[in-house]
């Protein structure tokens, strides 16, 4: 729900009723964009979800928690404590042998942990829900502004549908193709072709390379069915709209310089 790459999410609903006819645990990998369904705006995307057997998300990743905090929910923790649980006499309890507190140990293999629950607590201390959703929305907001500017510019393209704050991008191959050649002699077309894929991925790798290189602006990519596509994340309590803007006149002047073409004005 939410993959990590291009955002993509699964329908759990049909998933699960295939599953159950084989008996096949369902578990929901949700570690960045579960965050997001703490707002009922965005909970369509788990339509199904009371199927499943286990569901999580990380807290570092869109709930502004700090490293090494992993949220799981279990339909029955029993199916976890028995592939998990040890229970030598030095540590049996009358407390924990009547079933009246949980015992986290049997929760995972590691038995010396660090207390990273109460990083999550803070944060929902601190913020609060109606903080935390606040943030959330704002985040898509921006990342669709940032979409709509994307689609102003003929040279780009979204190259998959966007979803949450992750906005996904490209040039274009069409745009590629006025490129005479690379760095390293590549040439852009070959018998008067529109330049190749490998071409395409490239240039935009060059374009990465140069925006995350003026230490203003940090990007990532990913690689969808052979394509480089460049990855525009928006996840900070800090990130405003202007940084948004900024990001964007930084993608175009970098575009500019390789393309050669005249910066759209913003209205």
């Amino acid at each position: 729900m939410g993959t990590t790459a291009t955002t993509a999410i699964d329908p759990i609903w049909p998933l699960c009723n295939v599953a159950k006819k084989f008996g096949i645990w369902v578990p929901v990998d949700a570690a960045y964009a579960g965050s997001a369904c703490i707002c009922p705006d965005f909970c369509n995307s788990i339509d199904g979800i009371e199927e499943v057997d286990s569901f999580c998300f990380n807290g570092r990743r869109w709930f502004f928690t700090n490293l090494l905090c992993c949220c799981l929910w279990i339909k029955d923790p029993s199916d976890l404590t028995k592939s998990l649980s040890t229970n030598p006499t030095y540590w049996r309890n009358k407390i924990s042998d009547s079933k009246k507190a949980i015992d986290y140990k049997d929760w995972q293999i590691t038995l010396s942990k660090k207390f990273n629950a109460l990083k999550l607590w803070m944060v929902l201390r601190s913020y609060g829900i109606g903080n935390l959703r606040s943030f959330l929305r704002n985040h898509v907001k921006m990342a669709k502004i940032f979409e709509e500017l994307v689609k102003m510019d003929n040279r780009l393209e979204i190259f998959v549908p966007g979803t949450f704050s992750i906005v996904c991008f490209r040039l274009k191959p069409s745009a590629v193709a006025k490129v005479k050649s690379y760095s390293n002699g590549t040439k852009a077309h070959q018998n008067g072709k529109l330049a190749s894929e490998d071409f395409v991925n490239q240039v935009n790798n060059k374009l990465l390379d140069l925006i995350n290189g003026s230490g203003n602006v940090y990007m990532t990519h990913t690689v969808v069915a052979g394509s480089f596509v460049l990855r525009c994340a928006i996840g900070s309590t800090l990130t405003e709209e202007k940084h948004v803007i900024m990001m964007w006149e930084m993608e175009q002047e970098k575009a500019n310089s390789i393309l050669g073409k005249p910066k759209i004005a913003l209205s």
